[in-house]
């Protein structure tokens, strides 16, 4: 299960507030321009234009001045001019003076440096060069949330995860990775096998390629040219389903598909209904799955058990950790974590 530290919203009076462990906590009194967050870390910009990062304990100034970040669950990174800055844990890094294109990702900020042509990530704190580019300057096919998948010159293919760069080998025909965190999936184009890269180790999990594939945390789906759906997660595959699904997803810790327009899960390994009808719209992250209900409202399921939060229409949703935060119509706000709800 997985803990948020935040839960941002702008109440009706115009106070930037945050759910913070049960209660409510005021970050500015006065109308903000515009904010984001992750699970641990807001950015925001406030109203004198200046750059901010609220951490899940105190607020920090980052920058007199407006600037154009990227951020994930933990990481924010941010450019002023051409230089690329980051913030992990309170502590801020100068990436480079000469940033190109940037990515930021839960475990890694993988960016361009222009002056020498390189591709870089920044990884646990350390700066790791993946390639010196020789052609036009490229970012990775493929960032997943700690590992990366990414062509390298002479149409070599290689993977980097745990600062290590593992080479898959080379192709002109081209190779579409698939990562989350850990693994990396990807129809492989030079034994013409579906493969995975699982912790540091190559492995066949079918013997031609597949026609779609996602990966989650330490875990693949993948759809075989029959349409059945399968899981390969510790070198174990198993069968989700034999129907052709048609719609179904990975993110984080969560698959969901749909059988006969109904929508299901699966939780320590056993299938669960999430519901009885396809919803309009929905959300995954970490172990949560929200949803637009048949009422119009907003549904939660977790760990298996789904739950009503409210059945008040066009309410728009938010994941924070393992929660969930609703605004309704009239600027109110309703928080479920844990299984109980907070309204503010």
């Amino acid at each position: 299960m997985s803990f948020s530290q935040v839960a941002p919203f702008v109440d009706y009076n115009g106070y930037f507030q945050t759910f913070y462990k049960g209660n409510v906590r005021i970050l500015e009194m006065q109308r903000i321009t515009s904010f984001d967050a992750g699970d641990n870390i807001v950015p925001y910009i406030d109203n004198r234009g200046n750059f901010k990062i609220y951490n899940g304990e105190k607020v920090e100034q980052i920058a007199i001045q407006s600037v154009n970040y990227k951020f994930s669950d933990y990481l924010v990174a941010w450019k002023i001019g051409s230089g690329i800055y980051s913030y992990d844990k309170g502590v801020k890094k100068l990436l480079t003076l000469f940033g190109g294109d940037y990515v930021v990702k839960d475990s890694l900020v993988v960016f361009q440096d222009t002056r020498f042509k390189t591709l870089n990530v920044l990884y646990r704190g350390e700066i790791i060069q993946l390639m010196q580019q020789t052609g036009d300057l490229n970012m990775p096919d493929c960032i997943g949330e700690n590992i990366i998948g990414f062509r390298d010159n002479g149409d070599v293919y290689r993977i980097f995860w745990n600062g290590k760069i593992f080479e898959v080998g080379g192709t002109a025909l081209g190779i579409t990775f698939q990562a989350g965190t850990d693994i990396v999936c990807f129809n492989d184009a030079i034994n013409k096998t579906f493969a995975v890269f699982d912790k540091g180790t190559f492995m066949d999990v079918e013997g031609m390629y597949m026609k779609n594939y996602k990966a989650g945390r330490g875990f693949i789906v993948y759809e075989d040219q029959a349409g059945n759906l399968w899981r390969y997660q510790q070198g174990q595959k198993t069968n989700i389903t034999d129907f052709n699904s048609g719609i179904w997803d990975v993110k984080d810790d969560v698959i969901i598909w749909n059988e006969n327009n109904l929508f299901f899960t699966l939780f320590n390994g056993e299938k669960k209904a999430v519901c009885n009808y396809k919803p309009d719209d929905y959300l995954l992250k970490n172990n949560v799955i929200a949803f637009r209900n048949s009422q119009g409202g907003v549904s939660v399921s977790i760990d298996g058990k789904t739950t009503t939060i409210s059945n008040q229409k066009d309410a728009l949703y938010s994941i924070y950790g393992s929660s969930v935060l609703l605004e309704l119509f009239n600027k109110s706000f309703v928080y479920f974590s844990d299984g109980k709800m907070i309204t503010n």
